[in-house]
């Protein structure tokens, strides 16, 4: 998907680089140091090496393995965690050899922008490193698609059980009560107890035998059921609202698409490159984390799944994953929304001398594609299709503190709403102009005429003597 004005980073990324083992930690930085845009200025070996270097090169950037001298546990995720606190916009990726969706939860109980987990046995693969270095430079999330199946489908490590059994084993690491086993699999729930016990006493009998692979499965198993909760509530944050949930529910696999009606919602800062060329790189950072988190409540707050953040830029839906029959009015009440807390911020921002942002927000209702989506490199929740594009397109008509809308987005509302016809519109990537209708806030007023007898609209001149669409919504 196209995108305009997007942020741009600086001319170059500065990276802190930590890593016990001396071979690995140059492999890493060869990796890194091929980008002309990343550069390494400076190298740590422990917990306290970390914390001194991030203080003297103020990295933009610090990408650390997890465990590490003195006591080889997690001091890497340790030492994140404390980088963060001293140095707020710092971007973190950790590099594990370790698939257990417990580091994760662990690195990102507390939200998951400006933070990346990749297994280093992935990161020589095309350019993830680079990539999520990328990202969470600009407060971005990267993370291993294997962290996010283990986080959807908790499941234990292999150890020699047969087919049936691990499929027994992993229903009950999803906490699956027996009766619920015994409705799956069609049989007595006697039947499933006793299939349980077997394949416990089997464990325990390679546990005792001094087998590691069987004690691994038993604490992998006790931390699937002990922390599933926590799981579920991490993956939420990793992937848009309500679909870490209908995964569960539904068991949809990557790359399996359903069509939605939806309204989609994108927002945009204007002059953002501008901004970006004169601003303190961490001190924009913090601004958009502020600017992000208003507008994640903004949306939130009316039901919307927030699908993704790119550099300046938001992406915004209603009516999925799960359908809402009153999705146009959503959008419309998240935009206005979005506006007044991003001004509420400006007024802040103006009294600390720091530059105000400004949003164009476009809104296009229709059909859409929907997919989770994976690639060696990334996993994410799409939506695809030319509903997705038009508000692109409309976006881009709209001036600081602007709404357009799509005349489909104006006829699927129901409540009245002061529409501003600003007539056919050529926009890029199509051949036919499109209607566009400024949204100029909600109708409510006294003055207004009753529309009940009317179709679809009127025409009422507003305060300045415009003519505006009053439109009450489908009939």
């Amino acid at each position: 998907m196209e995108h305009h004005d997007v942020a741009t980073p600086p001319a170059t990324i500065s990276v802190l680089l930590a890593d016990d083992n001396l071979i690995v930690r140059e492999g890493v930085r060869a990796l890194i140091e091929r980008h002309p845009d990343l550069k390494v200025v400076g190298v740590a070996a422990d917990y306290d090496e970390v914390i001194s270097a991030a203080a003297t090169t103020s990295p933009q950037v610090l990408v650390t393995d997890i465990r590490m001298p003195p006591a080889f546990q997690r001091e890497g995720i340790d030492a994140a965690k404390e980088v963060r606190k001293r140095h707020p916009g710092t971007g973190v990726v950790v590099l594990s050899q370790f698939e257990d969706p417990e580091y994760a939860v662990s690195l990102l109980a507390e939200g998951s922008a400006g933070y990346g987990y990749l297994l280093k046995d992935h990161v020589a693969e095309g350019n993830q490193l680079a990539s999520a270095i990328r990202a969470v430079a600009t407060g971005g999330t990267a993370l291993d698609p294997s962290i996010v199946e283990a986080l959807v489908r908790p499941v234990v490590a292999p150890g020699g059980l047969l087919p049936a059994e691990e499929e027994l084993l992993g229903l009950v690491a999803e906490g699956k009560p027996i009766k619920a086993i015994a409705a799956v699999r069609r049989v007595p729930p006697e039947a499933v107890a006793a299939e349980v016990e077997a394949v416990f006493v089997r464990l325990a009998e390679g546990v005792s035998a001094g087998n590691q692979g069987a004690l691994r499965r038993l604490r992998l198993l006790h931390q699937a059921i002990v922390d599933r909760e926590e799981q579920g509530e991490t993956l939420s944050r990793l992937l848009p609202g309500g679909l870490a949930e209908k995964l569960r529910l539904e068991h949809r696999g990557i790359g399996e698409t359903e069509r939605v009606e939806v309204t989609v919602l994108m927002s945009d800062i204007r002059s953002y490159s501008t901004i970006a060329e004169h601003a303190d790189p961490s001190q924009l950072a913090g601004q958009l984390n502020t600017h992000r988190a208003a507008m994640n409540r903004a949306i939130l707050g009316e039901g919307g799944t927030v699908m993704q953040f790119v550099g300046d830029a938001v992406m915004a839906v209603f009516g999925a994953p799960f359908p809402q029959d009153d999705h146009a009015d959503r959008a419309v009440a998240a935009a206005a929304a979005m506006h007044e807390l991003q001004a509420e911020i400006n007024a802040r921002w103006e009294k600390d001398g720091r530059p105000a942002f400004g949003l164009g927000l476009g809104l296009s209702t229709g059909v859409a594609a929907a997919a989770l989506l994976g690639s060696a490199e990334r996993l994410e929740y799409t939506l695809v299709g030319d509903t997705v594009n038009l508000s692109q397109r409309l976006q881009q008509l709209a001036g600081k503190g602007e709404t357009v809308a799509s005349e489909s987005t104006v006829r699927a509302l129901t409540l009245p709403v002061r529409a501003i016809p600003l007539g056919a519109q050529q926009v890029k990537g199509r051949d036919t102009p499109v209607l566009a209708f400024r949204i100029a806030g909600p109708a409510a007023r006294p003055d207004l005429p009753d529309l009940s007898d009317s179709p679809d609209q009127a025409d009422v001149p507003d305060q300045a003597g415009h003519t505006s669409a009053i439109w009450t919504g489908a009939r």
